[in-house]
C-alpha cells in the first residue's frame, strides 16, 4: 500500500517532517480554510502542494496523494434549489485538482455532524488515551442537554433510565465536556457547533428520511462521477461514523447494501469507496474482508484502524490498538494486497487512522485521534503485518 498520513495544514502540531520520518511518502490533506461549497482555486491548491513539497530536494519526497475531504454542502444533502450551484462548484474544484495532478478525492455524506464520539480522552489500561463512544452518554446529550423533541423514541426505556440516573449525578464540568465533545466540528476545524442553534440544523432534516437522503446522494454522484472519470480522478466516499442513525438524522453509507446501491447508482469506476475499517467495523454484520473483495475495483483509499465493542446493547466501543480490536486486520490487509496484485502492483493509498494519544503526545495539544506517536505505532504495526503477508503470498 502507499503509506500516507493525514495532515491538517500549516497549523497542525504534527509536522510534515514528522510524517516523513514515520515512513510516509504521501500526505492526505484538505483546504480547511475554504468555506464548504466554495471553489478550490488552482492557486490555493498549488500553494498547498508547494508547502508539502518544500523539503523534497533535501529529504525523502512527500506528495499530496489524497484530498480528505472535499466537503459536500448541506444544500446538496437536503436537495435545496441552490444545490445545482454547489454541485457546479464541486465540479470546478475537481477540474482544478485534476489540473494540479491530484487524483484521489475523499468525501462523506453524513448530515450535519461528521464523526461522533462521547469521550476524546478515554484512558486505556496502558495509560494511553483513546476516542470512545457510549450510547447511554449520547442519550444524555440528546435527551437532557439538547432536549431534542421526541428524542425518547430513539432510546429504549432501560437506556433512558440509565441516562437520567447518570445525568443527575454529573457535575456541570462533566456535562459541558460531553456537550463539547458531541458538538465538535469537522476534523481539522477550529470551529464547533453551538447548542443554541444546533436544533435548528436538525430540524431542517425533519422531512428527509433515509430514502430521500439516499436519493440525494445518488443524484450528487451521478452529477459528478462521470466528470471525475473523464478527469482521471477517483472519488471515494467515507462511511458513516458511527454507522447508524444519530439525533434523528438518517445515515445511508453504513452497510454493504448501502455501498452496493451507491456503486450501482453510477457504474463508472471513479464512483468509489474510502474503505474505513474502523467505521464499518463497528457493525458486527459488516464482513470486512468479504466487502473488500466484493468492491475491490472501487476501493481507491483505505483507512486502517480498529474499534473494540465493549458491549453490544447499549453499544459501547473505543478505538483499540490497530491490531487488537474487532477488525480482522490480517484478513483485511491480505484482501487489499490481493487486489493490488490484480491491479499489476498498483499501490492503494492507505493511512493509519485514529491513533492513541501516548508518550510525549500526552503533554501536547493535538487533534483528537490524530497525534503523531499513536499513528506512528499503528503504521509500524500495519507495515510489519503488510510485509509478512507480502512475503507469504
Amino acid at each position: 500500500m502507499l503509506h500516507t498520513m493525514r495532515w491538517f495544514g500549516p497549523h497542525d502540531p504534527v509536522s510534515l517532517m514528522d510524517i516523513r520520518q514515520a515512513g510516509c511518502t504521501g500526505v492526505v490533506t484538505a483546504l480547511h480554510q475554504i468555506a464548504v461549497g466554495e471553489i478550490w482555486s488552482k492557486e490555493a491548491i498549488q500553494e498547498r502542494i508547494d508547502i508539502i513539497e518544500q523539503g523534497n530536494h533535501q529529504y525523502t519526497p512527500l506528495h499530496w496523494s489524497v484530498v480528505e475531504s472535499l466537503p459536500v454542502h448541506e444544500a446538496i444533502k437536503k436537495a435545496l434549489p441552490e444545490r445545482e450551484q454547489y454541485i457546479e462548484n464541486y465540479r470546478k474544484s475537481l477540474r482544478n485538482l485534476a489540473a494540479k495532478g491530484i487524483k484521489t478525492v475523499c468525501y462523506n455524506f453524513m448530515p450535519v455532524l461528521d464523526w461522533s464520539r462521547t469521550k476524546l480522552d478515554f484512558e486505556m489500561p496502558d495509560g494511553a488515551k483513546a476516542l470512545r463512544f457510549v450510547w447511554t452518554d449520547f442519550a444524555i446529550f440528546d435527551l437532557f442537554i439538547l432536549k431534542r423533541p421526541k428524542a425518547e423514541h430513539d432510546y429504549s426505556n432501560a437506556v433512558q433510565e440509565a441516562a437520567k440516573l447518570k445525568f443527575d449525578g454529573m457535575t456541570n464540568a462533566e456535562k459541558e465536556e460531553l456537550q463539547n465533545t458531541v458538538l465538535l466540528g469537522l476534523p481539522g476545524s477550529e470551529e464547533a457547533f453551538h447548542l443554541e442553534n444546533f436544533q435548528s440544523l436538525l430540524d431542517q432534516y425533519q422531512e428527509i428520511g433515509p430514502d430521500a437522503l439516499r436519493e440525494n446522494l445518488h443524484y450528487f454522484i451521478q452529477q459528478v462521477a462521470p466528470l471525475a472519470q473523464e478527469l482521471g480522478i477517483n472519488l471515494c466516499i467515507h462511511p458513516d461514523d458511527p454507522p447508524f442513525p444519530l439525533l434523528g438524522l438518517p445515515r445511508v453509507v453504513s452497510t454493504e447494501s448501502d455501498l452496493a446501491s451507491l456503486m450501482e447508482a453510477s457504474p463508472v469506476r471513479a464512483n468509489g469507496i474510502t474503505f474505513c475499517t474502523g467505521s464499518l467495523g463497528v457493525r458486527p454484520d459488516n464482513n470486512l474482508p468479504s466487502m473488500i473483495r466484493r468492491f475491490a475495483d472501487r476501493i481507491h483509499f483505505v483507512h486502517l484502524r480498529t474499534t473494540k465493542r465493549e458491549q453490544e446493547d447499549p453499544l459501547i466501543f473505543h478505538e483499540a490498538p490497530h491490531l487488537a480490536g474487532d477488525v480482522p486486520m490480517f484478513e483485511v490487509i491480505l484482501a487489499i494486497q490481493e487486489e493490488e496484485i490484480r491491479r499489476g502492483g498498483e499501490q492503494i493509498p492507505m493511512r493509519p487512522d485514529h491513533g492513541h494519544q501516548m508518550l510525549d503526545d500526552l503533554h501536547k495539544k493535538t487533534y483528537p485521534g490524530y497525534s503523531a506517536i499513536g499513528r506512528l505505532r499503528g503504521l509500524a504495526e500495519i507495515r510489519g503485518m503488510e510485509l509478512a503477508i507480502a512475503r507469504m503470498i
